[in-house]
């Protein structure tokens, strides 16, 4: 039995898809950047932007730091709360709470752009602790859910990630805890994964509240 649960943020609890695309497309169109499909944005969902943007589109270091710049921005102040919480997660963080479960957040995106939609949309009063990337994204997925971990005094043998990336896999495995894979959200966790995997809100509800 689960006495804390760690959340990924994005895909996870949250679509913020629509968001982050139109973030992508205004930082496209300003720097005069070759268009990307759809799959190739929502591949950006997740990771660190800066790194998706120079793998994408082969830049320096440089050019990376600049237009990730003017992406978090434009994200911050103009699409940041075009997002919208999966059906079914209030219900299941009132059940975690009703359980004296532990609740944190564990997310790639940058911390005060979590902190402040987590608060927007309501989802901070469930929280026992939120941490998000830092500005220079220095701190792995595996640093994030280490922090959470220290913070909340957790047993690692009692704590699981919730989460629906590789990196969140890996996070979760690093630090030597369960992992959970959803794909009901951006449907861009690895099935192949030989993990546990649930297709929605309430088979995940089952599986941590027995």
């Amino acid at each position: 039995m689960y006495k804390t649960v760690l959340f990924d943020l994005d895909g996870t609890l949250m679509d913020t898809s629509e968001g982050l695309v139109c973030s992508i497309d205004d930082t496209i169109d300003f720097f005069n950047l070759t268009p990307l499909s759809m799959e190739i944005k929502k591949s950006f969902i997740g990771p660190p932007v800066i790194k998706s943007f120079k793998k994408t589109y082969n830049l320096t270091d440089e050019k990376s730091i600049e237009i990730s710049n003017y992406f978090r921005e434009i994200y911050k102040n103009k699409y940041l709360l075009k997002a919208k919480v999966y059906d079914g997660i209030f219900e299941l963080l009132d059940l975690l709470r009703e359980n004296n479960k532990k609740i944190a957040i564990a997310t790639y995106k940058r911390d005060d752009y979590a902190k402040m939609l987590l608060s927007h949309f309501k989802i901070d009063k469930y929280c026992d602790f939120i941490q998000g990337a830092d500005f220079e994204n220095r701190l792995t997925k595996s640093d994030i859910v280490k922090i959470c971990i220290d913070e909340l005094k957790s047993d690692t043998s009692n704590t699981v990630l919730i989460g629906d990336s590789i990196s969140d896999f890996i996070g979760a495995k690093e630090n030597n805890i369960d992992f959970i894979g959803v794909s009901y959200g951006f449907g861009i966790f690895d099935k192949n994964l030989k993990v546990i995997n649930k297709n929605s809100v309430n088979e995940l509800m089952e599986c941590l509240v027995k």
